[in-house]
């Protein structure tokens, strides 16, 4: 594979490391940027050490290494449904943008798959914007069930105090 100047690189694929967690909140901000919504980011390198390199994470990740340096990363839980049990959760898939189009995203995609098939999921399910063409057609060649039945529902921390402090 080639990159910047026809110089040849390698890239690998492995679990997350807590060294890798400045390097995956870089990546977390430029998908942000990408989705036009920096000011949503209230994660920060300390949350996501925490949380995924305690005693008892609760999110698992893969790397994507360009000559060492983490250039995408796909970023798992578990979930549980009353219908289905054990189902692998992805949050993102993120590849930096110099290197997109060079199969990353397949290969953090397959890893991510091969987990949910090692820990025996039930199944696997993630969403997408619906205006990210790119992100869309890339899911495609999974040949996933896209499901415009559902409406996403959230409340931020602070909706949850506001709504809590009116009872």
């Amino acid at each position: 594979m080639k990159v910047e100047n026809n110089q040849p690189i390698k890239i690998g694929i492995r679990k997350a490391i807590r060294l890798d967690v400045p390097q995956i909140f870089e990546l977390i901000q430029e998908l942000a940027l990408f989705e036009k919504a920096p000011h949503e980011v209230t994660n920060s390198p300390e949350q996501l050490l925490k949380d995924g390199f305690g005693e008892n994470p609760l999110y698992g990740c893969y790397v994507a290494l360009a000559n060492e340096k983490a250039v995408g990363m796909a970023l798992y839980y578990f979930r549980y449904s009353t219908w289905k049990g054990k189902r692998l959760y992805l949050e993102d898939i993120i590849v930096n943008e110099k290197y997109r189009g060079k199969q990353i995203g397949r290969h953090l995609m397959d890893a991510v798959l091969d987990e949910s098939l090692k820990t025996n999921c039930s199944g696997i399910l993630w969403q997408v914007l619906d205006w990210n063409e790119p992100a869309i057609q890339f899911y495609k060649k999974y040949n996933p069930t896209f499901d415009n039945e559902w409406i996403n529902v959230a409340m931020s921390k602070d909706d949850v105090s506001l709504y809590l402090s009116k009872l």
